[in-house]
């Protein structure tokens, strides 16, 4: 069904800025890229899907279904996304917030040209009736000229969906329904957004640059854009072994390298935010023992912290072997959406999240990534990340934190506005 050819590059880094410019002639591209992060479980260190053959497009009624049927059918490399509104699909639940950005529940599609990049080799995978245009599309890539004075620099004035004072308010009604028992801890997120023109490439590369986190990526489907540095895993699947790296625990970097230091140790003891985790650490333990066999559910870190070129991160890694009677959209639908976006309990948080959120969440804290033939996938959380509807000029982020018994607002909204630092800067300069 494909064609391969294997190609040693001299110049990886820029050949990937290359391939990605030349890539923007397509309606339809996924850019993934681990920013060459060391992380144990990743299998690409980039990977472009470009040039739609097939493709699925859908509201979140049946989604899980229908994106089953489509990928078992196609049975080929896919790539897409999934919006947090699925969970719409698999309990009784409802998204009827403001939707600045209009974008499908689901989309996937199978493309007719895949590069696949791991060290300084790229392997590419053309669809049979198509090979034949690699020769020439690789001489057009290699000569891509990518001119930078073609990007003015942005000059956006951001808006936020709240004031602080109505977040103040929002997260004293979460802490309520805390004190109630209603739920453990509950992810707030609000919304900056703005009305204006974008160049979404220069945009991307701008914030690649700034963050460099293992799961950015460039997603485009016609007018449709996300820009995302997300540093987070959602979901791995490679033969039975399933893998889930939730991040609970945020804090600032420092170019000082004491200061830097203690940041770091601080949230490493910080026990409201390992609380954080470890509570999300077990609503990720019990999604995954719904498809797991009996007793392969295992923590294998625990409240590590990763660093980032922004920000420290506390991240565990939980890990389980799949049924063999399970499909792969049973694993995700069973784990959809992910633990660190939502809460604990989990459905009760997501009606909690869906009265107090003013904005539809959309394809922000859902996930982006790919299944492939063999029966494997791998997705991101989309967090961290820049969404555009180029036909109604409609810029938007959203950034989050999770509220527990022990939050103080003021810190948490501070916490926000260093997770929208990134999204700001590359937004307004």
């Amino acid at each position: 069904m494909r064609d391969h050819k294997e190609i040693t590059l001299h110049s990886v880094e820029g050949f990937k800025t290359q391939l990605l410019a030349w890539a923007q002639q397509f309606e339809d591209i996924v850019w993934l890229d681990s920013n060459n992060c060391q992380q144990p479980h990743t299998s690409y260190d980039s990977i472009l899907a470009v040039d739609a053959f097939t493709g699925i497009q859908t509201d979140y009624v049946n989604g899980f279904k229908k994106l089953e049927e489509y990928q078992s059918t196609i049975n080929d490399w896919i790539f897409g996304y999934l919006s947090y509104d699925l969970k719409n699909d698999t309990e009784p639940l409802k998204s009827q917030n403001f939707d600045g950005l209009d974008f499908p529940d689901l989309c996937f599609f199978q493309p007719k040209k895949l590069f696949l990049f791991k060290n300084n080799a790229l392997t590419v995978k053309y669809l049979n009736f198509i090979s034949e245009e690699f020769n020439d599309d690789l001489k057009s890539i290699e000569t891509f000229s990518l001119q930078n004075d073609a990007f003015p620099h942005n000059d956006i004035q951001i808006e936020s969906r709240i004031s602080k004072h109505q977040y103040f308010n929002k997260v004293s009604a979460m802490l309520s329904h805390i004190h109630r028992g209603d739920i453990y801890e509950a992810n707030f997120c609000q919304e900056f957004y703005a009305y204006a023109d974008l160049n979404p490439l220069e945009t991307y590369f701008k914030l690649n640059k700034i963050a460099q986190v293992p799961f950015a990526t460039f997603f485009k489907n016609g007018d449709k854009f996300l820009l995302s540095s997300s540093p987070e895993r959602y979901l791995k699947k490679v033969g039975l072994e399933i893998t889930s790296q939730p991040i609970k625990g945020t804090t600032k970097r420092s170019h000082d390298p004491a200061e830097d230091m203690e940041l770091k140790t601080t949230l490493e003891r910080d026990p409201k935010e390992r609380s954080e985790n470890i509570m999300i650490v077990d609503l990720v333990r019990n999604d995954l023992s719904k498809i797991a066999q009996k007793g392969t559910v295992n923590v294998t870190e625990l409240c590590k912290i990763h660093s980032f070129k922004q920000v420290h991160h506390m991240i565990s890694t939980v890990q389980a072997k799949a049924l063999l009677t399970v499909s792969l959209v049973d694993i995700i639908a069973a784990t959809f959406p992910m633990g660190s976006m939502t809460g604990a309990p989990k459905i009760s948080a997501m009606k909690i999240i869906e009265a107090l959120e003013d904005t539809k969440r959309g394809l922000y804290s859902g996930a982006v990534g790919y299944f492939t033939p063999k029966g494997d996938f791998d997705f991101n959380v989309v967090i961290r990340s820049i969404l555009y509807n180029a036909t109604k000029s409609y810029v938007s982020f959203s950034v989050g934190s999770a509220i527990t018994s022990k939050s103080n607002p003021e810190k948490e909204y501070e916490e926000c506005l260093v997770k929208a630092k990134a999204m700001r800067s590359v937004l307004e300069n």
